[in-house]
């Protein structure tokens, strides 16, 4: 469950996976949300036909044009609609997918031609990287020096359009070290200068700039950003804080401009969004309301940016508490236009009655459609698509289980509407799903 305090929701090992592991099974709260009815149409390990979205096309051409439409319609402060919307609200369609020989599969990102990249556990416990084409068929991988012990191996987390993939890996010595593997398997692993408890790669563009995290001695994190050519600068946002763990800046996902989202904590403790701009330039942000500053599993409390689109518009969440109780409230979602405008939303009605709902958006695609997880008042995780019409979809997964902390946990959208993540059934086994419109 990927520790966003990253990037993430991101069930890392090493210090990243404890960490995340810690905070993530502290959320709760909510309404239970109505559910449609799902299809699962796909056996595990079998091959299946190309899925997308009726009008889709693979040509990069044509996909450029369409990120430039929706792009220019985001800048201008305009959740576009029509294609993104009329998708997002079809009738659901799951598809649900294991990694060979996995006994947990975490799916991380899909790019616009479908392809899913992710990581899964064997019978030891030890993680490697798996990527699925559009037509089903699996291939693994592992980062050269990455270790085979418990919680050790190799973690993708991010896709390009291009095939490349970034992530980490840890090594015999539990020690975290960036990578990027090229379309031909070829690995370049790095370190981010300072690092000293590990390198964390978040996210990565077309041109193949990759942007992410690394910890200090005193387990402060710092954002980064690596060229194509390997240059790797680091940066924090100014006013960050740095006295103890789990300070620091956290870049999260980075768009084709070398626009970076994250979020950062400041001496106190609390937590807002930034963007970073490629020339350098950051700019803080905080979601206007009545905000209780917190941070808790990876999902920033006060405000937070995860995912970012070409236009530059954001998703994350706030906490808001509920009036005269300033102690309980609600996490909310929400969309940040790159003219710095904000829509608050909810993946569930009645947010306030009774306490709490649990809403955090994860990743935005260039229509403005967001996907992210709403766990309700029984501690249940739901998925959702929040159309850029406003239209909120709550997605189920066959087979999710519906205990303590199981549920469905999309992480990813792609440019035609098509989500992947992974969902936790009655066993608390992972497996991964594709769900397209």
């Amino acid at each position: 469950m990927r520790s966003r305090v990253e990037r993430t929701l991101n069930f890392r090992p090493g210090m990243g996976i404890l960490i995340a592991s810690v905070l993530f099974t502290c959320l709760s709260g909510g309404v239970v949300a109505q559910t449609q009815q799902t299809d699962l149409s796909a056996s595990r390990f079998e091959a299946q036909p190309p899925i997308m979205p009726p009008g889709a096309t693979q040509d990069p051409r044509q996909m450029r044009l369409l990120s430039q439409k929706a792009a220019a319609a985001l800048a201008n402060g305009v959740a576009p609609k029509g294609e993104a919307s009329a998708q997002a609200t079809s009738a659901l369609h799951f598809m649900s997918f294991d990694a060979p020989g996995a006994v947990n599969t975490y799916p991380f990102a899909i790019n616009d031609l479908g392809t899913i990249v992710g990581y899964f556990s064997d019978i030891n416990t030890a993680f490697h990287g798996f990527l699925r084409s559009p037509d089903g068929r699996f291939s693994t991988f592992d980062a050269p020096g990455a270790g085979t012990g418990t919680y050790q191996g190799t973690f993708p987390q991010a896709i390009s359009d291009l095939g490349v993939v970034t992530g980490s890996y840890t090594d015999g010595n539990s020690a975290s070290h960036g990578f990027v593997r090229d379309f031909e398997d070829r690995f370049t692993s790095f370190d981010v200068p300072g690092d000293v408890n590990g390198t964390f790669p978040s996210g990565i563009n077309l041109a193949g700039t990759v942007t992410g995290s690394s910890y200090d001695a005193n387990l402060v994190s710092h954002g980064f950003v690596r060229s194509p050519r390997g240059e790797v600068s680091t940066f924090d946002v100014p006013g960050v804080g740095t006295g103890s763990i789990l300070l620091g800046t956290y870049a999260t996902a980075i768009n084709p401009a070398g626009t970076v989202s994250g979020c950062y904590s400041d001496v106190s403790g609390v937590f807002y969004g930034f963007i970073r701009e490629a020339d350098g330039t950051v700019t803080p942000f905080n979601v206007p309301g009545p905000l209780f500053p917190n941070c808790s599993g990876g999902f920033t409390g006060n405000s937070g940016g995860f995912g970012i689109s070409p236009a530059g518009a954001t998703t994350g969440n706030y906490f808001q508490p509920i009036e005269g109780n300033p102690f309980t409230g609600n996490y909310r979602g929400y969309l940040r236009f790159p003219n710095a405008s904000y829509i608050g939303f909810d993946a569930v009605p009645n947010p306030n009655s009774p306490c709490c709902t649990w809403t955090w958006g994860i990743a935005i695609n260039a229509w403005g459609a967001i996907t992210g997880t709403d766990n309700d008042a029984y501690n249940i995780n739901h998925g959702f698509v929040r159309a850029s019409d406003g239209t909120v979809t709550i997605l189920d997964a066959p087979g999710a289980g519906t205990g303590l902390g199981q549920g469905t946990f999309p992480d990813s959208i792609n440019l035609f509407g098509l989500l992947t993540g992974w969902y936790t059934d009655s066993a608390r086994v992972r497996h991964g799903f594709l769900w397209t419109p």
